[in-house]
């Protein structure tokens, strides 16, 4: 029997039996009328070999490590090592941040991964009028080197990898880093990690940014120079999906949204004169891990291919390391409740399988009472030893894309993709990812799946278990991990002792310089380097290039 008669024999078979399903619905419905994912999906009952494309295999699945890449980036995965297991982890001071993650490389972490508070990540010093009521409530409280110092003391940096999620003011923060790793006598070459460094998705998603887009992208290109002669292995940028789906998105909309801002940021440094082949493989990306298990998994599988598609057609890349989509994951925060907080340590479960499954490098595993307060250590605990039994523990990492092969798996992927590359058109013919959010398109598409995917919650079409089914009476819940206010007053008094001390006649210099080379075209990090060495502080710093670049201000979406 030849393959178009299996085919049409298959199709027969099919219709005879969904006719004959269709008969049994008269006397015993499915549970709702139609099913779709939150993307808006449809998804069908059954999947079979009619719903895979007659493709070819090679140019659509291939192989891992191999192009188009929807299997994974490296031929064997996990065989060879784990994903790694990173916390997201600061709070309060960076002494008591320095001992959390003392605690975790002691509970087997494999990378550390830094949270700074809002007045770090939008530029401002903690003895700030904009800093009151948030120093070190969402992350460490990094004013300067000294600080930084700190946060790092007896933790050799050639030894682990560090990520900072730290975007309007990475090009500070990456440069403090470097300064310590000089202190321990570590070779910046040596330096192994990432900043997240992704402004545009601030202005449509998260808003810590600070400088208009223009001046913004000029900043990542030079950081993308620096490192690519200096910090050659840091990942230059993590171009981040995670808050694009915790403002609201589908994961079509993460997908597509993530990867046209890639496309913004390959297109700005090649506009600045770097070769798509240094600077491409050290682009990262970072990816949400929500609730629905099989459109996670695609969606990651579909994220590779399109994206090795772009950089092989759009860009002409050579290396294959240009291709590859490296990406970290988090559980999704949106989806954690106050509600019986121990529910979030099964969810957070299902979705760090779905990112292992995916193909993730590196994770992290939200702890269960985020919802209520910063993460106790208990929480911690079992957040990263929910990993720790995924990698050990399931088997699911002795073999390479499990799930490959699953007709539902591989037809979702493909539809993640089209739906994604579609969406990439229209912004294309806008010109781009930063026309599309000085015009306000991205933040209206989000905000729009933020609302129905909140109403089908609030009429009950889409169930949150303690949430708005399966609820109990709960005790109001008790010895939470607060930070104490006292920590903006020690904060003050280490600036003001910070500030006596220094040589200030060199930081002037220094800022001086930084400002000619803000007016100029010369690259920023090298001076901004200088000042950071000098203990000029993080709002110092910030406060110069927001006297030449000036500030953004938010586009209304209202009424568009």
């Amino acid at each position: 029997m030849g393959k178009e008669d299996a085919r049409e024999r298959l199709s027969e078979k099919m219709k005879r039996w969904s006719d004959s399903v269709g008969r049994k619905l008269a006397k015993a419905p499915e549970r709702r009328a139609s099913f779709n994912n939150t993307s808006g999906i449809p998804v069908e009952r059954i999947y079979s070999p009619l719903d895979v494309k007659d493709e070819d295999y090679l140019s659509v699945v291939g192989l891992p490590g191999e192009y188009p890449y929807t299997r994974g980036v490296q031929p064997t995965m996990y065989r060879g090592r784990y994903w790694t297991m990173r916390q997201y982890a600061g709070f309060a001071t960076a002494e008591e941040s320095n001992r959390r993650y003392k605690f975790l490389l002691e509970q087997g972490q494999t990378g550390l991964s830094v949270a700074f508070d809002l007045p770090t990540q939008i530029g401002y010093d903690s003895d700030h009028e904009m800093a009151i009521g948030e120093v070190g409530k969402v992350g460490v409280a990094i004013d300067s080197l000294e600080d930084m110092e700190t946060l790092f003391a007896g933790i050799p940096l050639d030894q682990v990898s560090t990520s900072m999620t730290i975007n309007a003011p990475a090009a500070v923060l990456l440069p403090m880093y470097i300064a310590v790793a000089e202190k321990q006598g570590v070779a910046i070459e040596k330096l192994r990690g990432t900043i997240q460094n992704d402004i545009l998705k601030e202005y449509s998603s998260r808003g810590t940014y600070i400088f208009p887009p223009k001046p913004s992208m000029r900043i990542i290109t030079d950081i993308f120079a620096f490192c690519e002669d200096k910090v050659p292995q840091w990942n230059t940028i993590s171009i981040s999906g995670y808050h694009i789906r915790e403002a609201g998105s589908t994961a079509v909309q993460e997908v597509a949204f993530t990867l046209a801002n890639g496309i913004a940021y390959v297109r700005a440094a090649i506009d600045a004169g770097l070769d798509v082949d240094r600077f491409g493989p050290r682009l990262s990306f970072f990816f949400n891990a929500h609730s629905d298990f099989f459109e996670e998994a695609a969606k990651y599988r579909a994220a590779r291919r399109l994206w090795a598609e772009v950089m092989l057609e759009r860009f002409k890349a050579k290396d294959p390391r240009s291709m590859m989509v490296r990406f970290h994951t988090q559980t999704a925060g949106c989806t954690l409740t106050l509600q019986q907080p121990k529910n979030n340590i099964v969810r957070v479960a299902f979705q760090a399988l779905s990112a292992v499954l995916g193909g993730t490098q590196s994770l992290h595993t939200n702890s269960m009472d985020e919802a209520l307060c910063l993460p106790s250590e208990e929480a911690v605990q079992i957040a990263l030893r929910t990993q720790q039994i995924i990698a050990y523990e399931t088997g699911v990492a002795d073999t390479v894309d499990p799930l490959a092969g699953s007709y539902y798996v591989e037809t979702l992927t493909t539809q993640i993709y089209e739906r994604a590359k579609e969406y990439i058109r229209k912004i294309d013919e806008m010109g781009g990812a930063v026309d599309a959010i000085e015009k306000g398109y991205i933040q209206r598409e989000i905000q729009d799946s933020a609302y129905r995917y909140q109403r089908e919650i609030e009429e009950k079409e889409r169930v949150v278990v303690g949430v708005n089914r399966f609820q109990t009476k709960e005790e109001r819940p008790a010895n939470l991990l607060r930070v104490d206010p006292s920590v903006r007053e020690a904060q003050i008094q280490r600036l003001k002792s910070l500030r006596q001390r220094r040589d200030n006649a060199g930081i002037k210099s220094a800022l001086e310089a930084l400002e000619r080379a803000a007016r100029g075209r010369e690259n920023l990090v090298p001076k901004i380097l200088e000042a950071v060495k000098t203990y000029a502080t993080l709002g110092e710093i910030c406060d110069v290039l927001r006297s030449v670049f000036g500030e953004y201000r938010a586009v209304s979406t209202l009424g568009n």
